[in-house]
């Protein structure tokens, strides 16, 4: 087997790893409101909207400190750890208790920043510049699949079902930690390439390995120290400033569609017994348009002679579509219904057809951004699921509308910035 193709390997690896382990993970952040408005133990007093919160709060602060883990031990040892920590999480659902729930929150948290610098890290050592745009969609797509497995399984089980069982709520955690962990094991399967210069690390004299996190001329901790004043510096430049507008958007839409969205339809009365197993056909249409766009705009735009602001102006008037959508056929108390359902009336009849359209356009629309914009969307995100509690939905919507506007109007300025230095140095030569 030649580099290349170990390489490839690797990223097929990467992807099918992150498949298993956001199967179990996504689902269950899909789900988790639901589950918990149908607990009877009134000892438990948590909320999944504020656990997600905690999570992607804690997830924006550690990224500062992420670089330096991952330099100290090593990038498959970070994400095999981090990957314990996910399942922790989803195993707490099997017998939940609200200290437990909200600590591994916490430490989700610090574990989801570490899996994804590890991830990115993994994911340059495996690629080059012609390769980097192909490799990027296949992670993507692959990863996206996760949206699908789990969910069907969701709406499966719980067809008929009014409220969920604790039979059922064991059933599904305890299936969806088994898959967490098998995705945590297959990292094991990476192998190491050869690359010149560690992500890391520029001043790499090309012989440290940077799966294994081996000794180079530099300590751990040096390395370390220098990554958290690169991760520091990188944060103030004008260009981060700038995509810190698209990155708040995204945070709003993530926690849109993997969270409230999922809830609002399995709290529409009008849906009946079928309200629970829909949560899981939501969860499906927003994988397809997931998997659809990064199959699409994450192998082609690159090569594309627009650049990349006609995919992201795509991706805005696909979710301004669902978010219409949204506004006109689901209830405005759906987000912060009992868990007897909603009791407001929507301006036209809720649609089953027209929820899992939506759920289609969310997923499109997110992979349009998401395969265009690397970024850390912790901050924004914590703060749409903290509101996600209190807002009615007409204000959570008219919030993304707002934010994705400006923020594809950020991203628009900072890709013609990249876009005019690339013609300077195509005719004046790369400094």
């Amino acid at each position: 087997m030649t580099p290349e193709q170990k390489k490839l390997l690797n990223i097929f690896i990467l992807g099918f790893a992150f498949m298993f382990m956001f199967t179990a993970f996504q689902t269950c952040g899909n789900v988790a409101q639901t589950v918990i408005s149908s607990l009877n133990n009134t000892d438990f007093h948590g909320s999944g909207y504020t656990s997600m919160a905690i999570i992607y709060g804690v997830f924006s602060a550690s990224n500062l400190i992420a670089p330096s883990v991952v330099a100290l031990i090593g990038t498959q040892l970070s994400m095999f750890f981090s990957g314990i920590f996910y399942s922790a999480y989803i195993a707490m659902f099997i017998q939940p208790f609200t200290w437990s729930f909200y600590t591994l929150s916490v430490l989700i948290g610090i574990a989801a920043a570490v899996l994804w610098t590890a991830q990115g890290v993994c994911l340059t050592v495996n690629s080059d510049d012609k390769s980097i745009g192909r490799n990027s969609g296949i992670f993507w797509a692959l990863l996206q699949f996760s949206m699908l497995f789990g969910n069907l399984y969701i709406y499966i089980a719980w067809k008929g079902e009014t409220t969920i069982s604790e039979r059922d709520r064991r059933t599904v955690f305890i299936a969806l930690t088994v898959i967490s962990l098998v995705g945590t094991v297959l990292l094991f399967l990476l192998r190491t390439p050869k690359p010149n210069v560690s992500p890391l690390n520029e001043e790499d004299d090309g012989n440290s390995d940077v799966l294994e996190g081996s000794a180079s001329s530099q300590s751990n901790m040096t390395k370390a120290v220098d990554a958290f004043t690169k991760s520091l510096r990188l944060s103030i430049t004008k260009e981060m400033l700038l995509l810190s507008v698209s990155m708040a958007y995204t945070g709003f839409e993530l926690t849109f569609y993997s969270g409230v969205f999922g809830t609002c339809i399995g709290a529409i009365n009008s849906f009946g017994a079928d309200a629970k197993s829909l949560i899981g056909l939501s969860g499906i249409f927003v994988g397809l348009g997931e998997v659809l766009g990064g199959a699409v705009f994450g192998l082609l735009s690159k090569n594309s002679r627009f650049g990349r602001n006609p995919v992201f102006l795509l991706g805005l008037v696909v979710h301004f579509l669902a978010f219409y959508l949204i506004f006109l056929s689901v209830p405005n108390d759906t987000p912060v219904a009992s868990r007897d359902g909603s009791y407001s009336r929507a301006f036209v009849d809720p649609s089953k057809a027209l929820a899992v359209f939506c759920s289609f356009l969310l997923g499109l629309g997110d992979s349009c951004f998401n395969t265009q914009l690397l970024s850390i969307l912790g901050t924004f995100a914590a703060v749409a699921f903290f509101y996600s509690n209190y807002l009615l939905l007409q204000w959570q919507l008219l919030i993304m509308v707002i934010f994705g506007f400006f923020g594809t109007i950020s991203f628009f300025f900072v890709e013609w910035g990249v876009v005019s230095l690339d013609s300077q140095e195509t005719r004046y030569g790369s400094i």
